[in-house]
């Protein structure tokens, strides 16, 4: 015998009958009390406290308090319950629904049982005098109470699969959201994304990818394309050994020029990331690549402006200096010969303060060189 909890678990599946299987449970009601010539039937389900009239014939109460059910004493037996007259069995003797003004006299119970051996409630036939139930009689109520589960189970298993199909149609609507926020994210992106497998056959790529192929080759890209055909010959090499480390589990980064000498020629930074299944097992690369054109530009200019400065710093330290040394060298010649005049001590400082002032310009100018190559780095 199942345990208590199972069997009300049980029970719970089939408290919400849809109107069709209600109306097939009526019909079969019906047909019982023809076949046992009683003047009620009964499709009753026993929860914990309660026992449901699920389908009826011959009353109109819906429910009773479990503790008065005859069923009670159906659900513990696998056959057909017949009491001839429930006034002289002790075990309904004294139930409100005998004494009381149902007075209930006669019953007969086939317990209903799920495929997994749950007695859930009975199929049952009740009159108002003691009465017998034949051979074929019991046959039939037995036959029906079948039925009836069929028609439950088969009630449940189809709301089970309508429930199943909502919940799959909601996470399919929500995958599909998903999956649509993460293209017009994927496609809206200026920076261009391709992923391939470990053939470099193209599975997937945003429109800015699509758009900087057909710009620099004049090629439509497709989906099962291969990437090397849409590759600069001038970076293959260089290009497919980044590839295989990818492959091995690295993520490398590179920067390079692109149809260099030409129109279309641009600088990208290309990232290669390895994209791995739920074993952990890389299973292709995405290549994501951003243009550094006018970051490589900029910074062509600043070393232009560099080499300008780094010349006139050279200018300053040997054109400049040069006639201030002379008058150093001449300051100290005269002080060997120990030639003095009055303005030889105001002359003196005038030429060392003068050979200070072009040291500094000096370095300020290679000061600012050294701050605009760490800004280039940076």
């Amino acid at each position: 015998m199942n345990s208590e909890p199972l069997r009300l678990r049980t029970v719970k599946r089939f408290k919400d009958l849809s109107d069709d299987i209600t109306v097939d449970l009526n019909e079969i009601v019906s047909l019982a009390a023809d076949i046992c010539n009683t003047s009620a039937a009964l499709v009753t389900l026993l929860d914990a406290d309660t026992q449901w009239f699920k389908a009826a014939i011959g009353t109109e109460i819906t429910c009773t308090p479990r503790e008065v059910a005859f069923c009670n004493h159906t659900i513990v037996q696998t056959e057909v319950l017949v009491v001839p007259d429930l006034l002289n069995d002790e075990r309904f003797c004294n139930n409100p629904m005998v004494t009381g003004p149902v007075a209930a006299r006669f019953y007969a119970g086939a317990p209903l049982i799920t495929k997994n051996g749950h007695a859930v409630g009975s199929l049952c036939v009740i009159d108002f005098k003691p009465g017998q139930l034949s051979e074929r009689q019991v046959k039939a109520l037995k036959g029906l109470a079948k039925q009836v589960i069929n028609l439950m189970e088969l009630n449940w298993s189809l709301q089970s699969l309508e429930q199943q199909h909502k919940k799959v149609q909601t996470q399919k609507a929500s995958i599909t959201e998903s999956e649509m926020k993460l293209k017009a994210i994927f496609d809206s992106s200026i920076d261009t994304h391709i992923l391939v497998n470990r053939q470099l056959e193209i599975m997937a790529f945003n429109k800015s990818a699509a758009a900087l192929m057909k710009t620099l080759y004049n090629k439509k890209i497709t989906r099962g394309d291969n990437l090397a055909d849409f590759t600069d010959p001038a970076i293959r090499s260089s290009f497919l050994k980044h590839f295989a480390a990818a492959l091995s589990g690295r993520t490398v980064k590179r920067e390079w020029q692109l149809l260099c000498g030409t129109p279309n020629a641009c600088w990208k930074e290309t990232t290669f990331v390895p994209v791995k299944n739920n074993n952990d097992q890389v299973i292709g690369v995405a290549i994501n690549s951003t243009d550094i054109t006018t970051r490589k530009r900029h910074e062509e200019q600043i070393n232009i402006q560099n080499e300008a400065l780094n010349r006139i710093a050279i200018i300053q330290s040997h054109e400049l200096r040069r006639p201030v040394a002379s008058l150093l060298g001449m300051i100290d010649l005269m002080r060997l010969e120990n030639i003095h005049f009055s303005y030889f001590n105001m002359m003196e400082h005038t030429v060392n303060e003068l050979d200070e002032k072009i040291r500094g310009i000096v370095k300020d100018s290679e000061n600012t060189i050294q701050g605009r190559h760490l800004a280039i780095v940076a």
